[in-house]
C-alpha cells in the first residue's frame, strides 16, 4: 500500500495572466505537478496570449474551458493567479468539484466573495491556502524569537512595508489628469517588470494590493485576528492612481483581540525613492525586551562599474520562502496540519483592510466584523 506522503499531487493553474511565481513554485516542487492550464473561451486575447505561452512552457496544454478542464483532468489541486476580482470565482469553481486551492494574492477585494469560498472549502474539508511571505528567513527568525518568550509577552508591533518600484507616470497633479490613465492598459503594460500586482478591470490601492502580506506577518506574529482599526489613505507619488481615485500609500494603527497594538506604514513609492525593493521591516516590542527585524536578510550587495540603474543592488539569499509554502501544503494534505496562511485567515485580512478604507471615510476608528458597511 502507498504511503499518503509519498502522492505526487496533480495540479490545474486556473489562468496565468499575472504572476508566474505561485505555479512555477509548485512545478518547482516534487510533491506536485502541472498537467493543465484553463481558462475560460470568452477571456481577451492578451489573457489567452499569456495562457499559452506559460503553457507553452511548461510542456502542458491549454485548455480554453474551465469546466471541461476541471471534468477532464482528475487533478487534486487548483491554483489560481488571475486578475485578483477573478480569484474567488474560479476559486470557487475548483472547490465544487472537490478540488483544494492555491490563491494568489490578494485573495480578493470583495469580502463577501471571500466569506462564501471560506464557507465552500469549510463544508467540504478542503483545504485552502494564500500565497505569502511568511517563510522568508527573517520571519521565520522573528517567530521563533516570539514563540521561545523571547520578548517575554508581546505588547506591540510595527511594519513598514514600502515596495520602491514605479507604477507609471509619477504624479503631476492632485485631480485626475486630461487624458486619464486606464487602469487596465496601464497593467497590461506593466507585467514586463512585474509591478502588475494590480491587474484587473477594477482599480486596486496599495492597501488591497499588498495589505495581505504585512497583515499575515502581523497574524503570524501575534496569532490573534484585528479587533479596531484606525486608517488614513493618501495618494503621493503615481497619476494612474490619481486617475483612478485609488491609494498608493496608507497607514493604519489597530488593535488584537489577545490586546496587543499594532501599526503598519506602507505603499509603492517609486523606484528612485530607495536603492533595493523598499523598507520593509518589523519592530517588536515586549515586556522583556524589543526586536527589529528587516525583511530582506540575510542578504548581499552587488556594486559595480556602469551597473544598470534598474537593478537592485542587494540580492536576498537563503530564501526558501516559496518551498516552504509547498511543503507546508503538503504536510496540510497529508496530515491536516496548520497552513501559513489559510483562506479563512485571508478572509479576515480582507475584513481588516474593507473595515480601514470605512475608517478613511469616516475618520475614526472601526470595529471589524463579518457585516458590510451600511
Amino acid at each position: 500500500m502507498a504511503e499518503p506522503w509519498k502522492k505526487t499531487y496533480r495540479v490545474i493553474v486556473l489562468s496565468v495572466v499575472k504572476h508566474a511565481y505561485l505555479p512555477d513554485a509548485i512545478a518547482a516542487h516534487p510533491r506536485f505537478e502541472l498537467m493543465a492550464v484553463a481558462d475560460d473561451p470568452d477571456r481577451p486575447e492578451w489573457s489567452h496570449a499569456r495562457n499559452q505561452a506559460y503553457a507553452d512552457e511548461k510542456g502542458i496544454p491549454y485548455i480554453q474551458d474551465v469546466e471541461q478542464a476541471l471534468a477532464e483532468q482528475e487533478c487534486d489541486i487548483a491554483v489560481i493567479s488571475s486578475e485578483a476580482e477573478r480569484h474567488c470565482s474560479l476559486a470557487m469553481r475548483a472547490v465544487r468539484r472537490g478540488l483544494h486551492i492555491i490563491v494568489d494574492k490578494p485573495l480578493s477585494t470583495h469580502v463577501q466573495a471571500c466569506e462564501d469560498l471560506t464557507q465552500a472549502l469549510r463544508s467540504r474539508s478542503l483545504q485552502g491556502m494564500v500565497w505569502s511571505r511568511n517563510f522568508l528567513p527573517s520571519l521565520i527568525e522573528a517567530r521563533s524569537v516570539v514563540e521561545s518568550q523571547g520578548l517575554g509577552e508581546l505588547l506591540t508591533i510595527h511594519c513598514d512595508f514600502y515596495f520602491s518600484k514605479d507604477a507609471g507616470p509619477p504624479k503631476v497633479s492632485e485631480a485626475p489628469s486630461s487624458t486619464p490613465i486606464q487602469w487596465l492598459k496601464r497593467q497590461l503594460d506593466a507585467h514586463a517588470d512585474g509591478s502588475d500586482g494590480g491587474l484587473g478591470v477594477e482599480p486596486m490601492g496599495e492597501l488591497q494590493i499588498e495589505g495581505i502580506y504585512p497583515l499575515a506577518y502581523v497574524h503570524a506574529l501575534c496569532g490573534s485576528p484585528l479587533k479596531e482599526v484606525f486608517a488614513t489613505t493618501a495618494t503621493h507619488f503615481h497619476q494612474a492612481n490619481v486617475d483612478n481615485e485609488v491609494d498608493d500609500l496608507a497607514a493604519l494603527s489597530f488593535v488584537l483581540e489577545n490586546g496587543v497594538t499594532g501599526s503598519l506604514a506602507m505603499g509603492r513609492i517609486g523606484a528612485a525613492s530607495h536603492p533595493d525593493i523598499g523598507e520593509i521591516k518589523l519592530h517588536l516590542i515586549g515586556t522583556a525586551g524589543a526586536l527589529v527585524i528587516s525583511e530582506a536578510r540575510p542578504e548581499v550587495g552587488l556594486y559595480y562599474k556602469d551597473q544598470p540603474q534598474g537593478e537592485f543592488k542587494h540580492l536576498r539569499i537563503a530564501n526558501r520562502n516559496d518551498f516552504l509554502l509547498m511543503d507546508a501544503f503538503a504536510d496540510a494534505l497529508d496530515f491536516g496540519a496548520e497552513l501559513p496562511l489559510d483562506v479563512e485567515t485571508a478572509c479576515h485580512i480582507a475584513r481588516v483592510i474593507r473595515a480601514a478604507y470605512q475608517s478613511v471615510d469616516e475618520a475614526q476608528a472601526v470595529t471589524i466584523t463579518s457585516e458590510a458597511p451600511s
